[in-house]
């Protein structure tokens, strides 16, 4: 039966006993109303109100490539080695997800700012002073001064230059990737070969322009304060081969030792905690 215009309907010789009335519309949701219907009744039924159809539609929400890496670089700056000492360029992550400008530009400075950088920067200029390296700074305090300066200037224009700058110009990774698997000699090699090559942000293998450039431009830069004694072409080539050795070297560690050290290592499989 279709209502009319106002709604109104009605069934006419209809047996007496029970009924079941259902009541539809497009975009409405179904009502029923049943009752008892007596010979020779005339049943009224209850004014029927009808509730709009609720729709359940299922959302699924991805979130960007951005917002991911943002997650995985939020647990990278928690590693620390022996629980305070920064291991923030690492990635345990092997399939990490590639950092913007900005997240390389933010993991350079929360490096720099690091208390534990400014302390071990101090041991370091206090060991050059002990040794007289440098000798053009002199002794004493003001001696002192300018090691930890140059000390830290070198540490500043090799973290930004290296790892920041050039990695968002040439679009490439600036963490080293923890293998963890395989025999001794190739975790070895690995290590070893990741200071002179990286991860691009397209997830190839690709040569470490960004580190090599990095370590000859910091080494270039260091000419501007270190004792005229100390500098020259020979002096920045010459700290830009120990720069990639040390990158080298830091790699082994990595791969051997730090991670065994470092508390909050996040799961390599993204889907477990």
């Amino acid at each position: 039966m279709i209502s009319g215009d106002d709604g109104q309907f009605s069934f006419a010789n209809i047996a007496p006993g029970s009924f079941q009335l259902t009541i539809a519309a497009a975009g409405f949701a179904a009502q029923t109303s049943s009752g008892i219907l007596h010979s020779g009744e005339v049943y009224i039924v209850p004014q029927v109100a009808m509730a709009l159809a609720t729709v359940v539609t299922e959302v699924r929400v991805t979130p960007s490539q951005t917002e991911v890496a943002e997650v995985q670089l939020k647990d990278q700056e928690k590693q620390r080695v022996l629980a305070f000492i920064p291991n923030f360029y690492v990635s345990y992550i092997p399939n990490a997800v590639p950092l913007t400008s900005k997240q390389k530009f933010e993991l350079a400075w929360k490096t720099t700012l690091d208390p534990i950088t400014f302390g071990v920067t101090a041991a370091a200029a206090g060991i050059e002073q002990a040794d007289d390296q440098y000798g053009g700074y002199g002794q004493g305090a003001q001696g002192y001064g300018k090691r930890y300066g140059a000390a830290y200037a070198d540490l500043v224009a090799g973290t930004f230059i290296g790892s920041a700058i050039l990695p968002s110009l040439l679009k490439q990774d600036p963490r080293y990737f923890y293998k963890g698997t395989g025999t001794t000699r190739s975790r070895l090699l690995y290590a070893i070969a990741n200071a002179v090559i990286c991860k691009g942000d397209n997830r190839h293998w690709q040569a470490n322009y960004s580190n090599i450039f990095g370590n000859l431009a910091a080494g270039g830069m260091s000419n501007l304060y270190y004792p005229a004694n100390d500098r020259g072409a020979g002096a920045t080539f010459e700290s830009a081969a120990i720069g990639i050795g040390a990158t080298a070297a830091a790699n082994v560690l990595q791969e051997f030792v730090v991670r065994k050290l470092t508390p909050k290592v996040p799961s390599p499989d993204p889907a477990k905690p």
